[in-house]
């Protein structure tokens, strides 16, 4: 059974910077497309952040946190980390990790959430201005 663990949320300033960790176990995740999403309210339709390839070499990110956050991976650690910088109330959401559905090519970002078949709990970040 596929499982992802986000990590690292929690309360901060604007201005300020937090970095999520997703675990994933039951899974070797060197083979798949590996992303970030978030909610930014209940009810609110789940939007792309970042995504990265399965071999770390290609990222791609939404316009919003473009320049901002930093996706990244450790293949051998099965982990895949968010870093945020410069957060603002308007990056409070929910943010969630996911894997994607299938293998992909080398060097493929998706970005869709259809993409993606297993998702984490999700972890809070709360950006106060």
């Amino acid at each position: 059974q596929v499982q992802l663990v986000e990590s690292g949320g929690g309360l901060v300033q604007a201005g300020d910077s937090l970095r999520l960790s997703c675990a994933a176990s039951g899974r070797t995740i060197d083979k798949y497309g590996m992303g970030w999403f978030r909610r930014q309210a209940p009810g609110k339709e789940r939007e792309f952040v970042a995504a990265v390839s399965r071999s770390g070499s290609n990222t791609r990110y939404a316009d919003s946190v473009k320049g901002r956050f930093t996706i990244s991976r450790d293949n051998a650690k099965n982990t895949v980390y968010l870093q945020m910088n410069s957060l603002k109330s308007e990056d409070t959401a929910i943010y969630y990790c996911a894997s994607s559905l299938s293998a992909t090519d080398y060097y493929y970002t998706p970005r869709l959430s259809w993409e993606y078949a297993y998702w984490g709990q999700g972890t809070q970040v709360t950006v106060s201005s």
